[in-house]
């Protein structure tokens, strides 16, 4: 169950961040298996000066114009799993005009005890895991 955060500049069009997530989902059911019903994001928009970011650190990018996808998940997804995630979220981004270079992107790993959806507990008591 990924929960994803999009961090980006103030002025990206809420179409674009939908366009993002959407793509971001697709890729994580058809790379990582993950539950396509398990649909979560939260947008965090910045101003420009508020994102500090290397412009060329790995890699060529424009920092005013960059987004940050951090991915909190379940753990146990291979490194190639984690590969392919990188490489399909890239160029799906490419796909819909959103320069890939400009995307940085990081998975937090966690387990069923750290997550609650409901007062019945954490997900690791409510599916018995």
């Amino acid at each position: 169950m990924p929960f994803n955060k999009l961090h980006v500049p103030k002025d990206l069009p809420v179409e674009t961040c939908h366009a993002i997530n959407n793509l971001l989902h697709d890729c994580l059911v058809e790379t990582c298996g993950v539950n396509p019903d398990d649909y979560f994001c939260l947008v965090a928009r910045y101003d420009a000066d508020d994102m500090i970011l290397h412009p060329t650190f790995l890699g060529k990018r424009d920092p005013a114009a960059t987004i940050i996808i951090e991915i909190a998940l379940l753990a146990g997804r291979s490194d190639e799993q984690k590969e392919a995630l990188f490489k399909d979220v890239r160029q799906r981004l490419a796909a819909i005009q959103f320069p890939p270079e400009n995307s940085i992107i990081f998975l937090l790993e966690n387990r069923a005890i750290d997550w609650s959806f409901s007062p019945a507990g954490s997900v690791k008591s409510v599916l018995g895991l």
